[in-house]
């Protein structure tokens, strides 16, 4: 148990890995964004570059669907243990 202590997983701090903050450009030659998805999209795709986002295609995303984690900060869940 892990009481009163922050858990940071420096094993992400490795060039493979591939998390990212929402909204965040990837360092790449062409930097795609960290995009929010509906559940809809992610049932409907079928190939990985349906689901890849440039710059652009977030700021359209945004105007289209709004903020996909505007209510995230207001979502909870009870923890195991609890």
């Amino acid at each position: 148990m892990r009481t009163n202590k922050v858990f940071i997983d420096w094993t992400q701090n490795n060039p493979a890995k591939t998390t990212i903050a929402p909204y965040s450009l990837r360092g790449c030659d062409t930097p795609t964004a960290s995009t929010p998805i509906t559940w809809d999209e992610l049932r409907a795709c079928r190939t990985p570059a349906e689901l890849t986002s440039t710059a652009d295609d977030v700021l359209h995303r945004v105007g289209e669907h709004g903020d996909l984690l505007s209510g995230l900060d207001r979502t909870c869940a009870v923890l195991p243990g609890r």
